[in-house]
């Protein structure tokens, strides 16, 4: 489980085909600290997991699977800056929200727009991620744990402080680019419970 907080914005160094498995090495220094071989790292908000790991930054191979259910195969080149998370830790400070790293659907940048030091960022939600998105309700874009401002028509827009657009890689993001979406958790949960009453 994540929280949605960036520890660092990592860069991706390269990216490789192996069989039908595409091997990426992404350099990172803070989330390589207790990461092991085998462990989970939120990649971009995406679940993915550490084959390799070393000082200077870690190795995951991605499925045709994960491919196809995140945005990966839009923009993952090398160069590119990735947000990076480690798994909360039991005796850990929770902040931001529930993530579980399972990108729900990708949605589509429609504005980046500056506000003197901070900016709104707008983005086109794919349809069937919509019913999740309330005001002031939690979502997480390219795994930022942010809060939805504004909501008109399948767009929905967040704030992104300084803070933010420094140390993650949403201030990269420009008009047509694309974003990992993972809706709240609860609402999920909230929506099959009542779906399943007779």
């Amino acid at each position: 489980m994540f929280t949605g907080i960036i520890e660092e914005a990592g860069r991706v160094e390269s990216v490789a085909r192996r069989g039908e498995l595409l091997v990426v090495h992404i350099a990172a220094a803070k989330v390589t600290g207790g990461l092991a071989a085998g462990g989970s790292v939120a990649v971009n908000g995406c679940c993915l997991t550490a084959v390799e790991v070393g000082p200077g930054g870690f190795t995951c191979e991605l499925t045709p699977e994960t491919m196809a259910r995140t945005r990966f195969d839009r923009r993952l080149r090398e160069g590119v800056r990735v947000n990076l998370e480690r798994p909360l830790r039991a005796d850990g400070r929770f902040d931001g929200h529930i993530v579980q790293g399972h990108v729900d659907g990708v949605g589509r940048v429609a504005a980046l727009r500056p506000l003197g030091a901070s900016a709104e960022l707008e983005v086109e939600a794919p349809p069937e991620l919509e019913r999740y998105l309330v005001l002031k309700g939690s979502v997480a874009v390219d795994g930022v744990s942010l809060t939805v401002a504004g909501l008109a028509g399948g767009v929905f827009s967040v704030a992104l402080i300084p803070y933010t657009l420094e140390h993650t890689n949403l201030g990269d993001a420009g008009p047509g680019g694309h974003v990992n979406l993972e809706a709240d958790l609860i609402a999920k949960y909230v929506e099959r419970l009542l779906g399943s009453r007779p």
